[in-house]
């Protein structure tokens, strides 16, 4: 940087000519005069040239600075050197100190600058403060006098050079007259081409020579300038030969080739120059595209209006709203007049409106769009009227498509206006929308409402395919608003922005455009049909860099269509996707667009569409790909940086001061190079400059200062493009040497890391210790715009950071640091500027890894936001790094990569990085050393390749014995090689051995077909793959090589057994739900001829159905499965192939698996606990699908288990279990319950015998014990009668039977119902009350007929009836019917109240119709007994019994459970069709040959068999 680095700066003190000229760099520039001091001075008589204020068109800009960096210098600087080097010649030397008087006796510019009161803070004492103001006031009249003085002077020493001049060149000219040769215009100096910022000025000059002088005329781009046309925009100057052309706040239409073209008598002569003016990053839009609003008329203002903070590109959505706000700052703050504003969209001026919302107020310019919609989209201008003329802001507002009502819909169309208004028609026109993904738009619906309504009509039936309807059949008079919705195969589009009140047709429109009336209708035709169709794709667009986050698109017009464009649409892409994305979503005029919202960094392709009133045009080509990249040259990246701020002392020892300051906010596109310090009394007003030579740190010691005296500094920063803003003035600092034995103040304190509740501080160590070391810092915080700090730390801190922790996002907040030593705490440092708690937009965090091919160990951090001038500054525990031999650091793009050369625990600790010039984007890390160690196992790895694996070697019996050894790898490439080693012997693919690998599943493997004894030992496989290697082993040794061998030979004889039919399930059983055990097997390869067969016990059993061998299953069932059933099961299936076998083994654990399988489907099945009286006790009931007493089945009582004994006994059948109270007394009440165990589950049934249930069932127990002992003891036939007898006349019949009964039965017989005598014919006999006999004596045919005898007692009897038949000499012996029994049947008697010894004879057929049991049929000549007494009602229904009238109290088995309705007694005598008692009963069955039939068994006979005797 060159050290004048403020050579344009013009002096506001008039110093004598001899100490301008020799001063190697010009002082720095006055600062103005306060509006006090300048009162009092005024006030004195003192001139104060210094205030008076010049307005910007009537200022001096001679002096003002150059846009090129080899103009740079100022004028005034140029002429100190010229007067300089010319000494040696008096003409010469005389014109450049003229020319540097007149330079200086220039008024200087001053501006006034913003009143900023001093604190006393930072000074010390108000009193010397106070004082120094008293010695201004003082000195400044001296000052003033002394100006004075100086002005008249030089203006004296002026005026006698031009007037010594003027004689020389007259004698000179009265000399040479006749000497002089007329010359024709000849350029000296010629013009140079300027490069300038926006609202800068450059002036052009060159110097003429001639005779006579040439009058300089100047010209831009062929056209004459002319200063009056715009009053202030240029000044033309000509002096001692030199011309200049001015021209101030430079705009970007400015930029043209200028000329000067000098004339005279003899001839002419020109000189050119290009003059290129550039705008600043996001403000390049009316300059780029060519949008400059018209002023719209003159708007004098006498304020001083800037604009501060001004609207970015905004991006919105139909039917939201959006906000552009403008911060303005005007001087002075008139609250009643507010500044002049205009806002404009593209080249229209805006007025306020339903749609359209603006205010002025607060120093905020605010325009808001409440409902937005597409017709919104466009360049947004912003111009504020000031004293100097107008300042404009401008940036574009995007207006993207809302969610369409249907998926794939098109967008809405947009500006939607009605035309040509008549009687008959109205012309209503619109702009069709962007397509990007959605289908081509086929057709659009135009709606129409009348005014006053808000009902929407549907004016075409059919979609129009042109972007204009005439709608007829509308009521004259009345006013209309239309829109349009647009349709394609998806659907139709959300309806448009509707049209304002229809308005007239422009000239324009109606010359290109005419409705004509076809069948009835109006349609809408060109004029010139040239027009006709849609236009040609344009030309293929050029993307060039703009920003960061934008791109400049240009395109050539289409060749066909071009005078009835609407606009053009722009889409883009990202390199490598297929999506299209639309660019904008109204159609724009011009061939070229700034395409805003990119990525920074990623690479863009775009297209473009030209529309007309048919439609979209064809896509023309892609652009080349280009990245999104700041311009070189564009924007802020090559503008100066701004001001530094937050100067500060750091300690002073009386005679030089260490003041510091913090970097500007913003490099300006370069960074920072240098900065410069200007320094001052606040005794004088003059600023001298501390430093020629520019200066890297930012911290500076001021020497050669005097103690006692108040200095202010500021600082200027430079970097490529020049020197920037001073920054303000500071603080006023007494120059008094620290001798305090605190220490000073720390310094630099910025943010890193600003979350939404932390952030980390970090601060410098203070140039002043004081009396000892500082030993650590206090941290205080307070809110922003609040006083009262609060200490984050309660002990002092050693390091130069701190996290803070526990802020409220979005809250903002100040901090300070509090420097703290062995004698107490020193100075607090400088307040910070306020941060807001909420991360910058896309924050991330570092990133830790090892690099996969070079295996270092790296930490990584993608930067959200970045500019051309980013840099990445990367610290372990915030100090910076810098160059280290420990670690290097890569920055590609918006990644920076810290790696570590050879980590160890040195390098633990927190790492941090900071992106410069960005909004804040750090972030930190913390290694740990677990994260250390990881990652040093995953380098060496990396650095140390082996081939991953997924698997090690091992091995699989496969069939046929083969035995595979396999290994698989992660990954495999082509050109692996490995090799297989069994007991230090490689083997080789061959005979016995396969070897093979696949690249895809990476799996390496070997195939031994002879798996033998010999095969024991270890087996190794090793691999290399390119750098990388891998080995692994297995041993097969021992027990696990014979588990390996035994398995093979297993697998061998599989494969030879497979060959034939075979088993390909062996047996198993399950259980099916009606408890049937059934052992299943599959089998396969079978044929026809191949037999099965199933062995118990090795002995062959015969199931009713054969097995089918061809079905592929076989099954045995094993009904009514118990403990017999245990036995080895065998199933053998074979054929001429050879046969298999396959044995089941039903015992042990298989044994108890089956009947918890049958207890599990028992279980469910049960039913609830019926109780049944019988006539030993009470009975509890459960029936259920099948029961066995091997079932794990537990009774309780009160929660008590229940042992079968004499008192309590346990049983069941089939169909139920059950337990029986024998003679039950009040101890037996209570809750009984049945649990089934199945191994897993318990299945619980419960019966409470207690109350009403218990009293009942007791008395019917008594009642059914009475009545079996009546059973027990009544009279009855034992047997000895035959059923029918036949025999010849003239025979003896003898019809004997055994009776018993207690007391003895009285017996009497009966022939036909007819009591029979005892006679000589007819005898009778009893002999010991056990034999009755009826004998007759030679038979005749009347002694046939139908006999009977009647046994009975006082507890009931029987009676029996024998037919005989007499038949005479000679007739043939009748044969028996089929069906009858050689033997009498006997029916029971009930007893009577009063026994008869003898029945009546008018009783005795009664006693035989009333037999509560007769035989149905002769087929079933046996009648089952019935009860004497009756039973109560069961409340569960018996099913029905083949032998009617045949009851037991045990169940059929078709149905095991009976639902009963309600808990109560059961029958005593229940249906039963298999009245026979599994042979485990524990109730013996009675056998015939007692004469007392046994009743301790509750469980009748299964077969009913007659009491008699068989007959011999």
């Amino acid at each position: 940087m060159p050290p004048g680095r403020r050579g344009a700066n013009v002096a506001n003190v008039f110093l004598p000519i001899s100490k301008v000229l020799p001063k190697p760099r010009p002082p720095a520039p006055a600062p103005p005069t306060p509006p006090l001091l300048c009162a009092l001075l005024i006030s004195r008589g003192v001139p104060v040239m210094a205030s008076k204020v010049i307005p910007w068109y009537k200022r001096n800009r001679g002096s003002q600075v150059k846009s090129d960096l080899a103009y740079q210098y100022s004028t005034k600087r140029v002429v100190s050197e010229q007067t300089t080097q010319s000494s040696k010649s008096s003409s010469k030397s005389t014109r450049q100190v003229q020319a540097a008087a007149t330079e200086a006796m220039a008024e200087p510019e001053y501006t006034i600058p913003v009143f900023r009161q001093r604190t006393s803070e930072e000074t010390g004492e108000t009193e010397e403060y106070q004082r120094v103001s008293t010695k201004l006031e003082k000195g400044l009249a001296v000052i003033q006098e002394e100006l004075q003085r100086m002005r008249i002077s030089t203006k004296a020493q002026v005026d006698s050079l031009a007037i010594e001049k003027e004689v020389k060149e007259k004698m000179y000219r009265k000399v040479d007259l006749l000497e002089e040769i007329p010359r024709m215009p000849d350029f000296i100096v010629a013009l140079r081409p300027h490069t300038v910022w926006e609202k800068m000025p450059v002036k052009l000059f060159c110097t003429v020579l001639g005779t006579p002088m040439p009058i300089v005329k100047w010209y831009k781009g062929g056209v004459p300038v002319d200063p009056l046309s715009a009053p202030g925009k240029y000044k033309i100057e000509s002096k001692y030969g030199v011309h200049s052309l001015i021209i101030s706040r430079c705009v970007v239409s400015d930029t043209a080739d200028y000329s000067a073209v000098a004339t005279n008598t003899h001839g002419t002569a020109a000189s050119a120059a290009t003059v290129t003016v550039r705008r600043a990053s996001g403000g390049g839009w009316s300059s780029q595209i060519g949008i400059v609003p018209r002023l719209s008329g003159s708007h004098f203002s006498k304020l001083e209006v800037s604009l501060v903070h001004c609207f970015p590109v905004t991006f919105g959505v139909e039917g939201e709203s959006a906000s552009l706000l403008c911060s303005l700052v005007a001087v002075p703050d008139l609250p009643n007049l507010p500044p002049t504003i205009e806002w404009y969209r593209d080249d229209k001026l805006l007025q306020p409106g339903p749609l359209v919302d603006m205010s002025v107020g607060g120093s905020v310019a605010r325009l808001v769009l409440p409902h937005l919609a597409k017709d919104d989209e466009g360049l947004y201008t912003i111009r504020v009227f000031t004293k100097d003329g107008t300042s404009e802001h401008c940036a574009y507002l995007f207006v993207s498509d809302a969610t369409p009502p249907v998926a794939g819909a098109p967008g809405a169309p947009m500006s939607v206006k009605a035309y040509d208004i008549n009687s008959e028609y109205i012309l209503v026109a619109w702009k069709p929308p962007n397509t990007v993904d959605e289908a081509a738009i086929t057709g659009y619906f135009v709606d129409r409402c009348e005014g006053g309504s808000d009902s929407w009509v549907q004016c075409n039936d059919a979609p129009v395919k042109v972007c204009k309807y005439p709608v007829h059949s509308l009521k004259p008079g009345h006013s209309y608003r239309f829109r349009v919705r647009a349709v394609n195969s998806a659907g139709v589009s959300r309806a448009s922005r509707p049209s304002h009140v229809v308005t007239a047709l422009d000239a324009a429109e109606s010359a290109k455009l005419e409705v004509i009336k076809r069948q009835g209708k109006y349609h809408v035709v060109t004029r010139n049909h040239e027009l006709e169709g849609v236009a040609s794709a344009p030309g293929q667009p050029v993307a060039t860099r703009n920003t960061k986050s934008s791109v400049f698109v240009q395109w050539e017009a289409p060749r066909h269509g071009q005078q009835d464009l609407m606009g053009y649409y722009i889409d883009g892409r990202m390199v490598g996707s297929k999506d299209w994305f639309a660019c904008n979503h109204k159609p724009f005029k011009l061939n070229r667009f700034v395409v805003h919202g990119l990525t920074p960094g990623e690479t863009y392709v775009f297209r473009v569409q030209a529309v007309n009133v048919f439609g979209l045009s064809e896509e023309s080509q892609e652009s080349g790909p280009i990245a999104v990249e700041p311009a070189l040259g564009g924007g802020f990246e090559c503008a100066t940086p701004s001001s530094p701020y937050g100067i500060s002392l750091l300690n002073c020892d009386g005679s030089s001061m260490t003041v510091s300051w913090s970097s500007p906010k913003r490099c300006g596109g370069s960074k920072v190079i240098a900065y410069y310090v200007d320094r001052r009394d606040v005794d004088s007003l003059v600023w001298k400059e501390v430093n020629v030579n520019g200066i890297m740190d930012r911290v500076c010691t001021v020497d050669n200062l005097t103690e006692g005296t108040f200095y202010e500094f500021k600082v200027q920063a430079a970097n490529l493009a020049g020197v920037g803003l001073p920054s303000a003035p500071s603080l006023a600092m007494k120059c008094d040497a620290w001798t305090m034995e605190q220490p000073g103040p720390a310094y630099d304190l910025t943010f890193s890391e600003v979350r939404s509740h932390s952030l980390v501080l970090v601060w410098k160590a203070p140039v002043y210790t004081g009396a000892s070391a500082v030993s650590g810092y206090f941290v205080d915080m307070a809110k922003k715009g609040s006083c009262e700090f609060v200490a984050l730390n309660e002990s002092a801190i050693s390091q130069r950071y701190m996290q803070v922790s526990g802020l409220e996002e979005g809250e903002w907040y100040v901090f300070r640091v509090r420097t703290v030593n062995a004698h107490g705490i020193g100075r607090a440092s400088l307040v910070t500027e306020a941060v807001c708690a909420r991360p910058p937009p896309g924050t991330k965090e570092i990133l830790t890894g090892v690099d996969e091919e070079t295996g270092d160990i790296f930490l990584s951090l993608e930067a959200s936001d970045i500019s051309q001038t980013s840099a990445f500054v990367w610290s372990k525990n915030y100090k910076p790094i810098g160059d280290c031999p420990r670690v290097t650091v890569t920055t590609k793009g918006r990644t920076s990569r810290l790696s570590f050369m050879n980590p160890d625990k040195d390098d633990l600790g927190r790492y941090s990085v900071l992106v410069t010039d960005t909004d804040g984007v750090s972030a930190s890390h913390t290694l740990t050393e677990d994260a250390l160690n990881s990652m040093l196992e995953l380098s060496h790895a990396i650095r140390n390749p082996i081939v991953p694996l997924k698997h090690g070697l091992n091995y699989e019996v496969l069939e046929k014995g083969h035995v595979r050894f396999w290994v698989q790898a992660i990954k495999l490439s082509p050109a692996v090689t490995y090799r297989f080693v069994v007991n230090d012997k490689e083997l080789t693919s061959g005979e016995g051995h396969k070897i093979s690998h696949d690249v895809s599943t990476g799996v390496i493997q070997m195939i031994v077909d002879n798996f033998t004894r010999d095969s024991e030992g270890t087996y190794t496989v090793q691999i290399h793959d390119g750098k990388a290697k891998a080995q692994s082993s297995l041993v097969l040794v021992g027990d696990v090589f014979l588990a390996v061998l035994k398995e093979a030979e297993f697998q061998r004889r599989e494969y030879v057994r497979k060959q034939g039919a075979h088993f390909s399930e062996y047996l198993t059983f399950t259980v099916n739900e009606d408890c049937t055990v059934m052992l299943t097997c599959k089998v396969a390869n079978v044929k026809k001829e191949t037999t099965f067969h199933w062995y118990k016990e090795d002995e062959e059993m015969v199931p009713e159905t054969p097995p089918n061998v061809m079905s592929g299953a076989c099954a045995l069932p094993i009904p009514l499965f118990s403990r017999k059933d245990q036995a080895v099961y065998k199933a053998v299936i074979g054929d001429e192939r050879g046969k298999d076998t396959s044995t089941y083994d039903i015992s042990g654990q298989v044994f108890d698996d089956i009947i918890n399988a049958i207890a599990r489907i028992a279980g469910d099945s049960a039913s609830e606990l019926v109780l049944q009286c019988t006539p030993e006790g009470i009975r509890l009931q459960c029936y259920m699908n099948y029961y066995t007493e091997e079932m794990k089945t537990v009774w309780k009582h009160k929660e008590s288990k229940i042992v079968s004994s004499e008192k309590m006994r346990i049983g069941g059948t089939a169909e139920m279990a059950w337990m029986q109270i024998c003679d039950p007394s009040d101890k037996e009440k209570g809750l009984y319950t049945i649990e089934i165990s199945d191994g897993v589950k318990t299945h619980a049934r419960t019966f409470d015998l207690s109350g009403q249930a218990y009293t009942d069932a007791y008395e019917e127990y008594l009642r059914l014990k009475a009545a079996a002992f009546a059973e027990k003891n009544r009279g009855r036939v034992l047997g000895g009668l035959p059923d029918v007898v036949t025999i010849m006349e003239d025979k003896s019949l003898s019809l004997t039977c055994t009776v018993w009964g207690e007391p003895t039965p009285e017996v009497t017989w009966f022939k036909n119902e007819q009591e029979v005598a005892s006679n000589e014919h007819t005898r009778i006999t009893f002999d010991g009350g056990k034999f009755s006999s009826l004998v007759i004596n030679q038979v005749t045919p009347e002694d046939s007929g139908k006999y009977s005898i009647n046994v009975r007692n006082k507890y009931g009897g029987e009676f029996v009836e024998i037919t005989v038949s007499v038949y005479r000499h000679g007739e043939q012996i009748p044969e028996f019917k089929l069906g009858q029994t050689k033997m009498a049947t006997p029916a029971v008697i009930p007893p009577s109240k009063t026994p008869t010894p003898a029945p009546s004879k008018t009783q005795t057929p009664a006693l035989s119709m009333k037999s509560p049991t007769p035989a149905s049929t002769p087929k079933s000549p046996t009648p089952a007994p019935k009860s004497i007494t009756p039973a109560p009602k069961s409340p569960t229904p018996a099913p029905k019994s083949p032998t009617p009238g045949l009851k037991s109290p045990t169940p059929a088995p078709k149905s095991p459970t009976p639902t009963p309705k309600s808990p109560g007694f059961k029958s005593p005598t229940p249906f039963g069709k298999s009245p026979t008692p599994t042979p485990k009963s524990p109730t013996p069955t009675p056998t015939p040959k007692s004469p007392t039939p046994s009743v301790k068994s509750p469980t009748p006979p299964r077969f009913m068999k007659s009491p008699t005797p068989p007959r011999k």
